[in-house]
């Protein structure tokens, strides 16, 4: 663990010398889950949400780090890893399938993200797009097809709030639109990552549905309608982890 004085303010991740290859999670159970895939794995730091790892992938140096729930505080890890020295960042999360034919445990790569976040519109204006590295999204495709994974691309929904309000929601434009699947902290980590010349990717396992359609009636009436903690999501949450570090190695030894 680092010392105090040599531990970054909100995080206490090192202010220095981290690996320039990244996983980013949500859960600190999930970052110590794909950090046990590393070789020579090392927790380097745990405060609030913020848990954080090295080790190495075949070979490739990494960090995984958890960012917890939301988009601002997530925010907040991006901008102290980049300070740490990461460049590439990879995030791997779980989402609610929008668009039809996108199931429960596929993975879904992120093309880009509408910017409905929370955070990311008092940085930069509405207009400035939240869009992913071409390299990153390639990679990703490229792991997911050497694993045989089901998975799919586009855009995705970042939306700030989790539990619907009093609002009404443009669900069914972006459905239409043929939006993916919604979460809560990509678009964030695109706008962050794009403005500061770093390159950053997703990959979203899909742990429900939200469009209406798509709701499985017998889970709505067992669980309430969403229950992430099944096994179809958690086989889908293992070979996420295995195509994100292997997209990270294949980022590392792409042609410059």
């Amino acid at each position: 663990m680092a010392s105090p004085s040599d531990a970054q303010p909100i995080t206490r991740v090192p202010r220095t010398g981290l690996p320039a290859q990244a996983v980013v999670v949500g859960d600190p159970g999930r970052a110590e889950t794909v950090a046990a895939l590393l070789a020579d794995a090392k927790e380097v730091s745990y405060h609030r949400e913020y848990r954080t790892f090295t080790g190495d992938w075949h070979g490739t140096p990494v960090v995984v780090s958890s960012h917890g729930v939301g988009a601002p505080g997530a925010l907040l890890l991006f901008q102290e890893l980049a300070a740490a020295g990461v460049r590439t960042f990879l995030r791997l999360g779980t989402a609610g399938a929008i668009r039809p034919g996108v199931r429960d445990g596929d993975l879904v790569i992120a093309d880009a993200a509408v910017r409905d976040d929370g955070v990311s519109q008092q940085l930069i204006p509405a207009e400035y797009p939240a869009f992913a590295a071409p390299e990153a999204v390639l990679a990703l495709q490229r792991a997911a097809r050497a694993m045989d994974a089901p998975h799919h691309r586009g855009v995705v929904w970042t939306r700030a709030a989790f539990q619907p309000g009093f609002l009404p929601l443009p669900a069914a434009v972006y459905e239409r639109a043929g939006v993916a699947a919604i979460e809560m902290e990509l678009s964030a980590l695109y706008v962050f990552a794009s403005t500061h010349g770093l390159t950053a990717g997703g990959a979203l396992v899909v742990d429900g549905a939200n469009a209406d359609e798509l709701v499985d009636e017998e889970a709505l009436l067992s669980t309430g309608g969403y229950d992430p903690h099944r096994e179809v999501v958690a086989a889908g949450v293992d070979r996420g982890a295995r195509i994100a570090l292997d997209a990270l190695r294949l980022l590392v030894a792409r042609p410059t």
